[in-house]
C-alpha cells in the first residue's frame, strides 16, 4: 500500500512531520536566508502541506537558541519588518550531520518496507 499526501492519515502525518521538521527547515536555509511566511510556503510547495505559525515559529526559535540559526531584523518598503533567519556554521554542520542520518534512517524503513511485501 503506498500512502499519499492526501490519503495519509492525520497523525501519522503530524508525527512524522514533528520529527523532521526542523531538518526541513534546517534544508531550506542551507540555501539563503529566509522569513517565517516564505518558509511555511516553501515547505508547503515541498508537499509537506499547510505549515501554520504556531508551528513553524517555535522550531526557529528552538533553531536559534540552540545557536543553528541566526536572525536579523530587516524592514519593509511597503509593509512591517519581518525577522530574517540564517543558517549558522552550526546550523550547517548540524543539517550534514543530521541528513546523513535522515538518509541512513528511512534506508532502514525502505529495507524493512520492502522485506514486507515479501
Amino acid at each position: 500500500m503506498v500512502l499519499a499526501y492526501r490519503g495519509m492519515d492525520a497523525d501519522r502525518r503530524a508525527q512524522w512531520l514533528r520529527g523532521v521538521l526542523d531538518l526541513c527547515v534546517l534544508g531550506l536555509l542551507d540555501s539563503g536566508e529566509s522569513y517565517g511566511y516564505e518558509l511555511a510556503q516553501a515547505l508547503g510547495d515541498a508537499g509537506l502541506g499547510q505549515i501554520r505559525g504556531g508551528t513553524l515559529y517555535p522550531v526557529l526559535l528552538r533553531l536559534q537558541r540552540a545557536g543553528l540559526v541566526t536572525t536579523r531584523w530587516h524592514g519593509g518598503d511597503t509593509g512591517p519588518a519581518r525577522k530574517y533567519y540564517r543558517l549558522s556554521a552550526a546550523g550547517r554542520a548540524a543539517l550534514t550531520q543530521a541528513s546523513a542520518d535522515w538518509s541512513a534512517f528511512t534506508g532502514s524503513v525502505r529495507t524493512t518496507l520492502r522485506q514486507e511485501e515479501r
